[in-house]
């Protein structure tokens, strides 16, 4: 069993955050020139490469 430490708990919630959807505002904003969040990937796909 394994349990999360407060630090790695942290990590993993901001990458979280990061994960999402850029807002639809933020490409009508700009006229369609950032269209994704290069951030953004699938958690199935790609996997996180975090330290203890």
């Amino acid at each position: 069993m394994s349990k999360k430490t407060r630090s790695k708990k942290m990590r993993l919630g901001r990458k979280l955050k990061q994960a999402r959807r850029m807002p639809l505002l933020a490409s009508v904003r700009t006229h369609r020139r950032v269209q994704q969040n290069r951030l953004a990937r699938q958690w199935r796909r790609q996997k996180l490469k975090l330290s203890d």
